[in-house]
């Protein structure tokens, strides 16, 4: 099996080095997948466009698609970034453990996200029509849709792109998902 070790500056292209300098100063490093996107020199600078575009979702619903998304896709550096970010989001322990699972049991609107990006995810896009209802009964509109499903394929793509690779998580492990899903 080839071995994906994690790019460093010097080894990345100019605007990379540049995205890198960025990330830098804004987080304190590079994350782990960041740098490895880096091995391309244009997908580091186009995922983060598109994962800092403008969405009709709110931070915390993003942590709820990205955290369901992730769970599916079994990504556990995905898992375990997303955990912290749903903590800095205000989600509890208990809480990141549902969302993952694909529900809420506090929070109905979240409860039908939740269950929508896991259910996108699970069947490839192929959305359940009560799974959509639901979704739409809770509040959400046709622009909330599109949203979710771009934020689905956005995090689809990070997963994937660990799962290959396999590069080192750098964040505080995700602990094992043991709750039974609703």
């Amino acid at each position: 099996m080839s071995t994906f070790n994690v790019p460093k500056r010097e080894d990345v292209s100019t605007n990379n080095q540049a995205i890198f300098d960025n990330l830098n100063k804004g987080l304190g490093f590079v994350p782990n997948l960041f740098a490895t996107y880096a091995y391309s020199d244009t997908a580091l600078e186009n995922y983060l466009n598109f994962a800092n575009a403008k969405t009709s979702l709110s931070a915390k619903e993003k942590e709820v698609v990205n955290l369901a998304v992730s769970q599916v896709n079994e990504c556990m550096y995905c898992l375990s970034a997303h955990t912290a970010i749903g903590k800095m989001n205000g989600f509890t322990d208990e809480q990141i453990l549902e969302l993952r699972a694909g529900y809420s049991s506090v929070n109905d609107k979240l409860d039908a996200l939740a269950k929508l990006a896991k259910n996108i995810t699970e069947n490839r896009g192929k959305t359940n029509e009560a799974v959509l209802e639901n979704f739409f009964n809770a509040g959400y509109t046709k622009a909330n849709l599109i949203d979710t499903i771009s934020l689905v394929g956005d995090k689809t793509i990070s997963n994937y792109i660990h799962n290959t690779t396999k590069v080192p998580v750098d964040f505080p492990l995700a602990q094992p998902l043991e709750l039974e899903t609703a």
